[in-house]
């Protein structure tokens, strides 16, 4: 198989954050994960934190229970804790939601919502999805040019999610403005995130409301999830209004943004292997799933949606890769790095889709395992799948050079995807 060639190997410390680092941040990895694999930086919010980039320490690191969620075990002073979350989430009092808290409250609250995420909630889930992928192929399939990002990765798991949640279809574009905002797909207006992070908070209490107000007195068999989250709340489990808006908020952020980046990502990584790209196309002309099943779990791997695992902070000194640690010190796990790792992955930087032994991090390990893995699967095996079986010659429209990936600490997405293929009446 061939793959493209990968620049030689750095020969001293690189630099972290910089646009060129965006653009292909694993020879930096690599460069850390041999000679400094937790490695203390000052990120560009001015926050100190350690790099975990060995998968070893990695998954051990994620599943350390000395390592909490909570900001409030954050050394820094006060004014720093917003650098470390979601922009804009506490002043709109969203903190109270799985990526922020320890047990028991993350048990609890887990329990609710993993109800939504069962796998067969999913399969069920299933026609929905395929539905949204034709829909949306079918608004630019007879223009024969697309930007995959604005026009199909970005609005499918948008749509996907409120549907989940029970947004009504009326009100979902006003979502998929706020959550464009968000992601700041066009650089935004200052203080534009904090904005629409307040306007969802606002929307979010004003939807619980309403659905409570409604609420029959039996569940239906496909219950939205707000809707699931407010009876269990009206049942004992003491679910507060902040915690019901917090817990949409957290699913909704982190149920769309990784599927934009899993599906964009994806995408490239095809475009530009065009032997593992025919490969796949010839599988799924045979009616057969199983290397879209082990492609997209190689494709997490190889450049996933998440770079690093959402922040922790350790509660008490400790040692991780032999590193000491203090009380205090915020820890970022490098999933990017980690799923490049040598020691745990042959030839990891060879996109391989039919690749078995897979056990990547790209979903987290431990506790905290993102709970909305199972959809993001289906909502990129569908998403991949439908456009390769529908645009056969899809291709970039433009040298692999010229995109921009989005800046930021956590994600990892271009900006655009332009392509190109034969118009589809």
């Amino acid at each position: 198989m061939t793959n493209q060639p990968h620049p030689p190997p750095l020969t001293e410390a690189p630099e972290l954050f910089t646009w060129e680092f965006a653009t292909d941040p694993y020879p930096a990895y690599a460069w850390l994960r041999e000679h400094a694999p937790v490695h203390r930086t000052r990120l560009p919010s001015g926050v100190e934190a350690w790099l975990v980039t060995r998968y070893a320490d990695a998954k051990q690191t994620l599943a350390d229970n000395r390592l909490s969620k909570n900001p409030a075990h954050h050394d820094e002073p006060a004014h720093a804790k917003g650098k470390t979350g979601i922009p804009g989430e506490r002043k709109a009092e969203l903190m109270t939601h799985l990526l922020n808290i320890d047990p028991p409250d993350h048990t609890r609250l887990r329990r609710l919502v993993s109800k939504a995420f069962t796998p067969r909630r999913v399969a069920e889930f299933t026609p929905r999805v395929q539905e949204l992928t034709d829909q949306l192929i079918d608004r630019f399939a007879e223009k024969g040019s697309a930007d995959l990002i604005h026009e199909f990765a970005f609005p499918l798991p948008i749509y996907a999610i409120c549907d989940l949640l029970g947004v009504p279809r009326e009100d979902q574009d006003d979502f998929r403005d706020w959550a464009g905002m968000m992601i700041r797909h066009q650089g935004g207006p200052r203080g534009g995130v904090a904005r629409s992070v307040k306007k969802m908070r606002g929307y979010l209490a004003d939807l619980i409301h309403r659905k409570r107000e409604a609420l029959p007195a039996t569940p239906d068999p496909g219950e939205d999830l707000i809707s699931g989250l407010i009876r269990a709340s009206d049942h004992g489990e003491h679910l507060t209004e902040n915690e019901a808006a917090a817990m949409a908020f957290i699913l909704l952020f982190a149920g769309f943004e990784t599927t934009v980046n899993l599906i964009g990502n994806g995408t490239f990584a095809l475009l530009t292997h065009p032997e593992q790209r025919a490969r796949l196309q010839t599988s799924l002309a045979a009616h057969d799933t199983a290397l879209l099943e082990t492609g997209v779990e190689e494709l997490l791997r190889y450049d996933g949606p998440v770079e690093l695992a959402t922040w922790r902070f350790a509660t008490e000194p400790l040692t991780i890769g032999g590193q000491d640690i203090a009380a205090g010190d915020p820890v970022l796990v490098v999933l990017a790095a980690a799923d490049r790792d040598p020691e745990r992955f042959a030839d990891p930087d060879v996109l391989d889709l039919g690749r078995r032994d897979n056990q990547h991090l790209g979903y987290g390990h431990g506790i905290h395992y993102c709970l909305g893995a199972p959809l993001a699967r289906l909502e990129g095996q569908t998403a991949l799948a439908t456009l390769l079986t529908r645009l056969p010659d899809l291709r970039l429209a433009v040298d692999p050079a010229e995109l921009r990936w989005r800046g930021g600490l956590i994600m990892r997405g271009l900006r655009t995807l332009p392509v190109e293929f034969t118009p589809v009446g």
